[in-house]
């Protein structure tokens, strides 16, 4: 371990200079061994050694690696501010635009092994809180950067000198793809999986053409479509096969008439199957994919988002995985969470029916989602979140249900049923809701606010709840504004204390999470 030890020395201080020379690090390979259980074990360690850091060390990229391969493993889990290639050493420094979005990335790659063009790589905290670069001597790696951020932000990137063609504006929402050499099956279900990491995904129609499985695929917004098909164009859904071949179709709105194993309008539940089939409801929906999800877990994935199917894959195959929609969210405040707020904050990805804080183990609890689809978009958004003050884990349950208390039996509040909450954000089909689904981030959106409530009154109201208001934004009618909160921890702790806050004259605050800066 002394190899990688000295990788991740806490407490060291470097200068910029050592930074950008990459003479910081000792040679990857001194104590990897080939045996894929120490090379995990080594991974895990390596991020828990140094602190959190918004800056994070990547090891052992294959060589001529490309910027933007390694960008891709950052995208899905927020901006990407900098990025420092160290290409004679195999190495990476990746800055994200928050520290909380680098403990999900690194979180997140606990679980899954990364990888970038079938290789392994290992990822850990940076002991550097920033990335500060030589722009003459990392031109291209900031070019390709401007233009990563310019399609995230919706824009148009500003230089060509990225020399990369898949940065271009994204113009449609809709993706069409080809799965090449498609040796093993592959179902809607894995699809959602794979691409929900990147956003809402609203539709899926797959169909068979030139003897090759095709699909078309629809994201809420076609800043989400860009970055996944930025990081899973040419990648495998398993070893070795079942390429991804991904361009943007000509069509900007898919027309979905059925929903059944071909195709699925996941805003519209209410579709019939259609063709004599039978609706696919959650459970019969885990039984066709039970076979794709298992080799998911089974095979190395490789891809950040190929990574979220296997993880679900892998909690199939270990027995925690079932046909509903209940999660399990550990690591909880106890003295702090209530049902009521664990409701508030899933509730943003789904309609929460029940929650129940186990009693004999209060920082954690069940929380039963509409369906399976909402409790897979709960647990990409939120699984290692900040909640007071602490990061929340979130898997599947094993459970079906949560179980209400006996009648008579004191439970002390701990469980409590939501089936005919009015707060359910997307009981009616179709809804806009639908479209609006954005991971935790500083920036709130607030809408139903009565005309004579002023910035003032908004400023004080959330800065009182839960820390500082960076910037307001009011929209031009003024009956909804942008509200930024100093740290995404901030913004989740406002959302659970104001969502539905009554204003006064029959308003009651509504708050989501936004895409958009101030």
């Amino acid at each position: 371990m002394d190899g990688i030890a000295s990788d991740v020395a806490v407490g060291v201080k470097r200068s910029s200079d050592e930074l950008l020379s990459g003479s910081l690090y000792n040679s990857p390979n001194s104590s990897v061994t080939a045996n894929g259980n120490d090379s995990k074990k080594l991974r895990v360690e390596d991020s828990m050694e140094s602190p959190p850091s918004r800056v994070i060390h990547i090891r052992k990229l294959p060589n001529e690696v490309s910027e933007t391969e390694v960008i891709a493993l950052g995208l899905p889990f927020g901006k990407v501010t900098n990025i420092l290639m160290l290409k004679g050493k195999n190495q990476a420094f990746l800055e994200l635009g928050t520290e909380e979005a680098a403990v999900t990335m690194v979180n997140y790659y606990t679980a899954v092994t990364p990888q970038v063009r079938n290789v392994p790589v290992f990822i850990q905290y940076s002991n550097h809180k920033e990335l500060k670069t030589d722009s003459a001597l990392n031109q291209r790696a900031q070019a390709v950067l401007q233009a990563v951020s310019a399609v995230q932000e919706g824009g148009s990137p500003s230089s060509d000198t990225a020399g990369e063609s898949v940065l271009t504006p994204a113009p449609s929402p809709v993706l069409r793809i080809i799965i090449d050499n498609m040796f093993y099956p592959v179902t809607l279900d894995v699809l959602q999986q794979i691409f929900s990491k990147f956003g809402t995904v609203m539709k899926i129609i797959t169909f068979t053409k030139n003897n090759q499985f095709q699909a078309l695929l629809q994201f809420s917004d076609p800043v989400n479509a860009q970055q996944a098909k930025l990081s899973l164009d040419g990648q495998n859904i398993y070893n070795s096969c079942c390429t991804l071949r991904i361009d943007f179709s000509k069509l900007v709105n898919l027309n979905v008439k059925y929903n059944n194993d071909k195709s699925r309008d996941y805003t519209r539940p209410e579709l019939p199957a259609g063709d004599g089939q039978p609706p696919v409801d959650p459970s019969v929906a885990a039984a066709l994919s039970k076979d794709s999800t298992s080799l998911l877990g089974a095979i190395s994935p490789l891809s950040a988002a190929a990574a979220a199917a296997a993880a679900a894959g892998r909690v199939a195959l270990s027995g925690h995985s079932g046909p509903g929609g209940v999660l399990l969210v550990s690591n909880l405040n106890e003295e702090m969470v209530t049902p009521q707020s664990l409701f508030t904050l899933f509730g943003v990805y789904g309609d929460v029916q029940r929650v129940k804080i186990l009693y004999n183990k209060k920082d954690s609890a069940l929380i039963q989602m509409s369906d399976g689809n909402q409790a897979q978009l709960a647990m990409s958004h939120l699984n290692g979140q900040k909640m007071y003050g602490k990061i929340i884990r979130v898997t599947l349950s094993k459970h079906q249900t949560v179980q209400l208390p006996r009648e008579g039996l004191d439970d002390q509040g701990l469980t409590k049923d939501f089936t005919s909450s009015p707060l359910h954000r997307f009981k009616k089909p179709g809804s806009k809701n639908f479209q609006n689904i954005f991971p935790p981030s500083a920036t709130l959106h607030l809408s139903n606010i009565p005309e004579n409530v002023t910035e003032d009154d908004l400023r004080l109201l959330f800065s009182n709840s839960s820390g500082t208001v960076k910037a307001f934004k009011f929209f031009q009618d003024r009956k909804m504004a942008l509200l930024q909160m100093a740290t995404v921890e901030e913004a989740i702790q406002a959302l659970i204390d104001l969502h539905n806050y009554d204003m006064g004259r029959g308003h009651r605050l509504r708050v989501s999470f936004s895409k958009s800066t101030i």
